[in-house]
């Protein structure tokens, strides 16, 4: 019996004799099956075939990504805060060395996702880390591709943590998609690809599907700009390595205006 991988969107799945027929987060329209055909792997692989890098993006906030890039590629992010860092999305390899460096950094207090196709092996991250609560939107729950206790199912638009951190619910990329905000460092709001940095680092994307150029509609950006709009923020980080590290806020107005256009 294993925990499959997807070599895709590198999901773990629940313990099953032989590798699943299907990836049902591959399989719908917001990512793709490899045109190879569906293949599986097992992080034990994965940890002899990759290494992981930790390396400080801003204040109190550390970047965690793997190479060889594996999967989607995504990069997870760890907020040093007083009471208890919190891992922010995850990436599947797990091996000793990242577990020893993110202990002498303080550990892990919780997990939280943005949506399910960083899902990864955030499981196995827990268990490492003392079994902590990873924080996943209920509307989601369909997308969990391993189940376990120390998953908490969150409802409603807010879910608050710690020193003034919470996650708030946005929509639009998945149902139960959410970013994560802190007040530190004159607020920081950590995004995924809920909303996408761009690569010119001065405006952001909304998209229902990326690798498959599906549109969002109207109604689901307006609605993510409801859903910070409250927020003072100042920093961005998004999932692939681009940061807005300054007048983030203004930059999101900005980018929903020339969407708004757009949809004219």
């Amino acid at each position: 019996m294993k925990h499959y991988i997807c070599t895709t969107c590198g999901v773990q799945y629940d313990l099953s004799a032989t590798a699943p027929a299907h990836c049902p987060i591959c399989e719908d329209d917001r990512q793709y099956v490899n045109p190879n055909g569906q293949s599986w792997t097992t992080l034990e692989q994965v940890a002899r075939q990759h290494k992981n890098i930790i390396e400080k993006a801003g204040p109190d906030v550390y970047a965690i990504y793997t190479t060889p890039s594996f999967a989607i590629g995504q990069r997870a992010h760890l907020v040093i805060s007083p009471g208890g860092n919190i891992l922010w999305d995850c990436i599947t390899n797990l091996d000793a060395s990242t577990i020893d460096i993110i202990q002498r950094m303080g550990g892990i207090k919780a997990i939280a996702l943005s949506h399910p196709h960083y899902f990864s092996t955030m499981v196995e991250w827990s268990h490492a880390f003392g079994n902590i609560p990873v924080y996943v939107h209920r509307l989601d729950t369909q997308w969990l591709g391993r189940t376990d206790a120390v998953i908490w199912l969150w409802e409603g638009k807010e879910q608050a943590l710690w020193d003034g951190m919470k996650l708030v619910l946005c929509a639009g990329h998945f149902p139960g998609a959410n970013v994560l905000y802190t007040p530190q460092n004159n607020g920081v709001l950590l995004v995924g690809d809920v909303i996408q940095v761009s690569p010119d680092l001065k405006s952001v994307s909304f998209m229902y599907s990326f690798p498959n150029y599906i549109p969002m509609r109207k109604s689901e950006v307006l609605g993510i700009q409801e859903a910070v709009a409250p927020l003072s923020y100042d920093v961005m980080y998004g999932a692939f390595g681009r940061y807005l590290r300054q007048d983030a806020k203004k930059t999101m107005d900005f980018s929903v205006k020339r969407y708004l256009r757009i949809y004219e």
